[in-house]
């Protein structure tokens, strides 16, 4: 089973992907830091959550994080979209409170082919786009001795089975490990 996970993360590149649950800000980031270079992270301004540098630097260097907000979620596509398609970084990341139109999950598709660019969009649970390569649902599991537990599982998959796995985030090495 370990080596299935290896075959779907880290995600494919060039595409769009979606991540729901509770620990979708946690798998962005655990990818973001597989990237190990620039990210934007788009997201719209009237959110009361912040990205706190202290937390997210287990996963990646604060330094290597863009912040964008923005008015409203049409304003977001857009930035998202030329993100992407310029190539300049090598993931973004949108987070979505709204359904996304078959033509705007197209055009954040074709965007991330033509800058060679990874995309995620952080959708609310049971939200999603036909146009993305994949969809993973991610939650927490509770073990007192372990924090980082979480279950990932492929619930929309364009390139293969959809599956789950139980792993966790080894902050040292910074790597995701399968347990």
């Amino acid at each position: 089973m370990m080596s299935d996970f290896f075959t779907y993360f880290p995600l494919k590149h060039g595409r769009m992907h979606e991540v729901c649950g509770p620990n979708a800000v946690p798998f962005a980031f655990a990818f973001a830091g597989q990237v190990q270079s620039t990210v934007m992270w788009v997201a719209e301004e009237w959110h009361s959550s912040i990205i706190n540098p202290v937390g997210f630097s287990i996963y990646l260097e604060p330094q290597n994080l863009l912040m964008a907000k923005v008015k409203n979620q049409d304003e977001g596509l857009a930035v998202a979209e030329e993100s992407l398609r310029s190539g300049a970084v090598s993931l973004t990341v949108i987070e979505l409170t709204k359904p996304l139109s078959f033509t705007a999950g197209r055009r954040l598709q074709l965007a991330a082919e033509t800058g060679n660019c990874t995309g995620i969009c952080i959708i609310p649970e049971g939200m999603g786009n036909n146009a993305a390569e994949s969809r993973w649902r991610c939650l927490p599991i509770f073990d007192p001795q372990d924090s980082t537990l979480q279950r990932w599982e492929i619930i929309k998959n364009k390139s293969g089975t959809c599956a789950g796995w139980n792993v966790r985030w080894d902050a040292e090495t910074r790597r995701i490990i399968v347990v």
